[in-house]
Formats: structure tokens, C-alpha cells, sequence
């Protein structure tokens, strides 16, 4: 299914007929009169020629299937855009309105005339209040207004997409990367270990003002019974699994996992929520990914998540940009629903970059380089260890394309900062 947002037309009215029925507008008092659709109709053309809003056709599969739109409005005493949308129904219950919202998200995104977006729905629409939830927005209050004849009862609907603020915060970590070693307290320089062996999994890196993580011509796969012929060089800052024969252990990445190897238990970096960044370069290869994946350190089974800050494929980095993907991922822990997102950067990903999230306990905001891509209203509240890694990916005829090694992960600094 593709969803395409579509600047509104002329000819885009009798959508707006198709969405004036009873059933449709249920939660907005009930329908328009012919003549204020017509009204409507001109108000969309006019602002968007305006500027003062940006109205769109939601196309699926190139049907028109609604209608989503964002325009100007004073919140609180604060300039915002407002959203809202319509789907038809036959479109309903198929994810077309999320998909249309993440639209208009990146839309306002990319506008960057004003940094919040709100939203209004009706108190009894759950529907519509789900998909605020689900996109990122936070609920912060109600209230009610006359609306066509009656009193709308609405809750609002907040997404801030302001620049990350590290004024006046001092971080718990600086790590440059300086000096001629790897500063062991901080980072255990190898893979889970306990799915493999310290020996197999151990990173090839280079530490002189700045790090390199690397995969060479020799380098194995770090543990072929599990994960194939793929190969890496990590880092992370914590280390926790059970005994030789066990299930127990970081990252449960497939079913039927046992540890292979006992592991001494390290608590090195461990973050409960604040600020967690990185700078680093990706690598334009088909076969390399690069990641900085904060996961759970996994005292308590359940709490093994993941917020991935900056996931990045070489082979989605094109001349003048490329995608990250950001969000979170529940990995086994149940309380968690996957919101991952591959957001569009302009620019060259293989110079440095700075990746981050805020992470408060209900709500975690990413930004690259300073400014918003995205938010995820989740609770993941517990501490986890920092995983920094650069991947080999094999391809499907196992060849690989020695001379291209090494792949190398350039990162110029990690920072932790306390809530």
C-alpha cells in the first residue's frame, strides 16, 4: 500500500461531499450545509496559495481515499499549526491515516516555520485519539466549544518539534576517544559474548582522538550457529547473562538462543533516562550498517528494549542524502509496541552527524544534528546499556566484496546527560 499526500485541487470537492455524511461526520456535530462546503473548498485553495496552510489529497495506490491538511493557529498563546484529516471509509482500519499523518508530520518537519503541532479530536473519537497517541503526541487537557449547533468536547493533542536544549546541562559522559586505549570502564569491546565467545565477538578498533570500529578481510562471523555469516565490531557498556547452557542473556535477538560462553556481569554506562547522543559517520556500502541502539540491561527479562538512535544501511545513502532509522523497538519486552521510522536526511551521512534521543519516562524525542525527527509516547523506564557497532551484512550468494574492506565506523564523541 502506498500512501501519497497530494496538494488539494479544484477537482478534490467531491471528496469533500464524500466526507460530509452522517456516519462521517459523527464527532464534528454533523454535516455541512451545501453551501459551506463550497466555502470550505475555497478556504483550502485560498490558504494554501496563502501559505497560511497545507492541504492535502491522501492518495492510496494513486485513489483518492482523503483528505489531511495543517494551517496556522495561536495555542495557548504560543503560534503552532493545527491537523486534521479525514479517510474514507472504505479506507479506514488500514493504517492510511497513520501513514498520511507521518506525512504531514515530516510536511511541518521540513516547513519549520513553527515548532508544535496540535491536534483536536473529539473526546468520543477513539479512533482519532489513538492516532495521536501513536504518532507521538501528547495529551494535555480538554475542553469544549460551540460547534455547528452544538458543543464539540475535544482533547488536545501536542507534538513538539523543538530543537534539543543542552543549555546549561552538564554530561555524565564526554567520551572523545582520546589517549591510545579504550577506556575499559566505560565500554566492554565486544558483541553479547554470551551467544558466542569473547574470542569471536571481540571488537577491531583503533582509539586516537576519536574512534574507529572496523571489519577487516579476516574478520569471522561472529557466531555463525545464530546469526549466520554476518559479522561486526561493538561496543557496549554493560554486560549481564546467566550460566552456560541457559536462555539468559542481552539481547534475545531469535528464538532458541543459549549461552554459550559465562560472562562476567559488568555495569559500566548505565542510563535511566536524559539525554543520549552520538556523532559519528555512516559508510556508503551496500553491504555495511551502522547503529547506535541503547537496549535494556536486562536485570528483569522484560526489560530488554531497544531505543535505536540512529540505525543506517549504506545501502540507503545516496549523493545528497540517505534514511535513518529512529524509534523504538520492543525487542521480548511486552509493555513495548514497535515505533520505528526511517526519517530522510538531507546531506552527507558519511561526514560526522550528531544522533539523539530525550528520554523522559513516558516520552523519548530523536533529533540529528540539534533538530526534531521524531517522538514515541512510550514508557521505557529502566536503565540500559549503550551498543555501538558497525555491521557486515552477507548477501544472498555469499560473496563479499573484499575489496571494499575495511569497513570503518568513524565516532567522534558519545555524550550522556542526566535527566
Amino acid at each position: 500500500m502506498d500512501v501519497t499526500l497530494r496538494r488539494w485541487a479544484d477537482e478534490d470537492f467531491p471528496l469533500l461531499e464524500a466526507f460530509n455524511t452522517p456516519e462521517m461526520t459523527a464527532h464534528l456535530g454533523g454535516p455541512e450545509t451545501a453551501q459551506q462546503l463550497v466555502e470550505r473548498q475555497a478556504r483550502y485553495l485560498r490558504l494554501n496559495e496563502s501559505g497560511e496552510a497545507r492541504m492535502f489529497r491522501v492518495d492510496v495506490d494513486g485513489v483518492p481515499a482523503g483528505g489531511i491538511g495543517y494551517w496556522q493557529v495561536d495555542h495557548d498563546g504560543r503560534e503552532a499549526f493545527e491537523t486534521g484529516w479525514s479517510t474514507l471509509p472504505q479506507f479506514q482500519g488500514l493504517g492510511v491515516a497513520r501513514a498520511a499523518l507521518r506525512l504531514v508530520v515530516a510536511q511541518v518537519r521540513s516547513d519549520g516555520r513553527r515548532d508544535l503541532l496540535v491536534a483536536y479530536p473529539g473526546i468520543d473519537n477513539p479512533p482519532s485519539n489513538a492516532l495521536c497517541r501513536g504518532a507521538g503526541f501528547v495529551a494535555t487537557g480538554e475542553g469544549s466549544e460551540p460547534w455547528r449547533g452544538g458543543i464539540l468536547h475535544f482533547r488536545t493533542w501536542e507534538l513538539d518539534l523543538s530543537p534539543l536544549d543542552l543549555a546549561g546541562r552538564m554530561p555524565v559522559l564526554d567520551e572523545r576517544f582520546t589517549g591510545d586505549a579504550l577506556d575499559e570502564t566505560v565500554w566492554w569491546p565486544h558483541y553479547t559474548p554470551h551467544w558466542s565467545s569473547r574470542a569471536a565477538s571481540a571488537a577491531r578498533y583503533h582509539v586516537d582522538d576519536g574512534l574507529e570500529l572496523r571489519i577487516d578481510v579476516d574478520t569471522a562471523p561472529w557466531a555463525p550457529e545464530w546469526d549466520g555469516d554476518v559479522r561486526v565490531s561493538h561496543l557496549q557498556t554493560g554486560q549481564h547473562s546467566g550460566a552456560v547452557g541457559s536462555g539468559e542473556g542481552q539481547h534475545r535477538f531469535r528464538d532458541g538462543l543459549v549461552v554459550r560462553e559465562q560472562q562476567t556481569e559488568r555495569r559500566l554506562m548505565l542510563p535511566h533516562h536524559g539525554v543520549i547522543e552520538v556523532r559519528m559517520s555512516a559508510i556508503r556500502h551496500p553491504d555495511a550498517m551502522v547503529a547506535f541502539w541503547p537496549i535494556g540491561f536486562e536485570a528483569r527479562p522484560d526489560d530488554c528494549g531497544e531505543i535505536c538512535v540512529a540505525e543506517i544501511f549504506g545501502s540507503e545513502i545516496e549523493d545528497d542524502g540517505g534514511w535513518v532509522g529512529v524509534g523504538v523497538k520492543p525487542q521480548r519486552d511486552p509493555r513495548l509496541r514497535e515505533d520505528f521510522e526511517k526519517i530522510r536526511i538531507d546531506g552527507d551521512l558519511t561526514a560526522p552527524h550528531d544522533y539523539a534521543v530525550e528520554w523522559t519516562p513516558d516520552l523519548l524525542r530523536f533529533f540529528v544534528d540539534g533538530q526534531w525527527v521524531k517522538s514515541v509516547g512510550q514508557r521505557l523506564d529502566y536503565p540500559v546499556q549503550l551498543m555501538l557497532d558497525v555491521y557486515e551484512l552477507p548477501r544472498p550468494d555469499g560473496h563479499r566484496d573484499l575489496a571494499a574492506l575495511p569497513h570503518v565506523l568513524r565516532v567522534e564523541r558519545v555524550r550522556v546527560f542526566a535527566p
